[in-house]
């Protein structure tokens, strides 16, 4: 009984062996990367960027595990791989030289497989056990499956050929990635494959309403559990980028530091001198109230702080944001210029909603802001609904409380104040912690710019509605 109980206790001590895969964000969903040792099977349409997922595995696991690699390609020639990778910053050609890295074209004719009417896998186990014995290689990719495979149309010979295939680099302890096409109707052409790999990836590049998107899900992970959504994922200069987008637990921490608005007049207006740090601010209100000026005063004053702040801008260019702050006495250029302030602008219809969330993520990784500025998250609802952009911005306020960066948000309104119409407020507003509501009002015949501090948590504030003014020197509230 105790030698059972004590056998028991032994098991759980056991622990699942995983690779890094050299993906940004994907060793998150999988929970550590692949299975070490174990064939993984990236399948997916044309395009979907399959052979650079490949390519990136074997890279990375070179630069920053140390672990040499062996690409096995049977469509393209190493020097057409080398180009096409070049502008993504891997240089397979060092790597091979450095004997890091081998690449072995094997070209499968299937009119000379048709004449001789034999056809095995033995020749490729002496070639491929030949170039990982003569590097160490600990990582293995095969881009194509189906290529390796034209030839066969002995559908019994082809399933014991495969899987002798897998077996034999099960047997040899390295963490292979094979390439497959997607079949109709099957993950795979031959539909095979997906059973007896350890784990299986579906890539996906589909386009909606003139939007393109690339996705990824983990359709099996044998003894591990590992995010079961779908995620898009990037392909841009540093490669591919895959960002966990499911909401996070409320665990995070809530700091009692006080940080200002970047304005001295809205920081007396609340009972601690300003907000807290990591807090989310919402500032709504119709066009022309100054809901920028207000965000960039925000963002000014993490740079004041000496902290960076990233100012994610939907409707003008940095030259325009940077133009019409002179015009009020506020110069951020000089910030922008020390690297203090990073202005990202985009249409948001260049890109799908999640796709924008990528973006934010990557941006967020890259410069790590401690304050973060959308200006105006209203601009979404044009690529989705209020509901997905609400999903998104709780995804995104998720990982800022995680990380404690300040986040501030505006949102345009209807002229007169908030209606049922205006699907983002009523999507954010009780998700931020803070809310400033701006108005433009006329008495007789003059305009008169007000705001009201319509909640913020765990602090006092005024209950006042006050009036402020945009004069040549800034903000000057009454």
């Amino acid at each position: 009984m105790r030698e059972g109980i004590k056998n028991m206790k032994n098991s759980k001590e056991v622990k699942f062996t995983k690779t890094p895969t050299g993906i940004a964000g994907l060793d998150e969903i999988t929970h550590g990367g692949f299975p070490q040792g174990r064939p993984i099977l990236i399948c997916g349409s044309a395009g979907c960027g399959k052979t650079l997922f490949g390519i990136q595995f074997l890279v990375k696991g070179v630069m920053e595990a140390n672990e040499p690699g062996v690409l096995l390609t049977f469509e393209e020639t190493s020097a057409d791989l080398s180009k096409n990778v070049a502008s993504l910053g891997f240089d397979l050609e060092k790597l091979k030289a450095e004997k890091k890295l081998k690449v072995d074209f094997v070209r499968v004719e299937r009119s000379e497989i048709e004449e001789t009417g034999e056809y095995d896998l033995e020749g490729l186990f002496i070639r491929l056990n030949h170039s990982i014995d003569s590097i160490g290689a600990k990582r293995v990719v095969l881009d194509t499956i189906e290529a390796l495979f034209a030839g066969i149309d002995n559908e019994a010979l082809l399933r014991a050929e495969i899987r002798r295939l897998f077996q034999w680099l099960r047997d040899k302890g390295v963490t292979t990635v094979i390439t497959g096409e997607r079949g109709t109707g099957k993950l795979t052409r031959h539909g095979l494959e997906e059973y007896i790999s350890d784990c299986v990836i579906l890539l996906d590049f589909r386009v909606i309403d003139q939007i393109a998107t690339r996705r990824l899900r983990i359709v099996k992970y044998r003894g591990s559990t590992h995010g079961t959504n779908e995620y898009p994922f990037l392909i841009d200069e540093q490669g591919i980028s895959v960002i966990p987008v499911t909401s996070l637990q409320l665990t995070y921490r809530s700091p009692t530091k006080v940080i200002s608005t970047g304005l001295p007049e809205l920081d007396k207006l609340f009972t601690k001198k300003g907000i807290y740090r990591g807090n989310s601010v919402l500032v709504t209100g119709s066009a022309g109230t100054a809901k920028t000026i207000f965000a960039s005063y925000f963002a000014v004053a993490s740079c004041l702080r000496n902290e960076k702040a990233l100012y994610f801008s939907f409707e003008e260019s940095p030259a325009q944001l940077v133009r019409n702050l002179k015009s009020i006495g506020m110069d951020i250029q000089p910030y922008i210029d020390k690297g203090l302030l990073i202005v990202h602008a985009s249409r948001p219809t260049l890109q799908g909603l999640e796709m924008h969330l990528l973006l934010l993520h990557k941006l967020i990784s890259r410069h790590k802001p401690k304050t973060i500025v959308v200006d105006p998250i209203s601009s979404l609802v044009s690529v989705a609904t209020s509901s997905e952009v609400r999903g998104m911005l709780v995804r995104l306020l998720d990982h800022l409380k995680m990380n404690e960066v300040n986040a501030y948000f505006t949102s345009l309104t209807h002229a007169g104040g908030i209606d049922p119409k205006d699907e983002t407020v009523n999507a954010v507003s009780s998700l931020a912690d803070t809310w400033i509501s701006l108005q433009n009002s006329d008495i007789n015949g003059e305009r008169t710019r007000r705001f009201d501090i319509i909640k913020t948590r765990g602090m006092g504030h005024s209950n006042k509605q006050h009036s402020f003014q945009i004069t040549s020197k800034g903000i000057k509230i009454n």
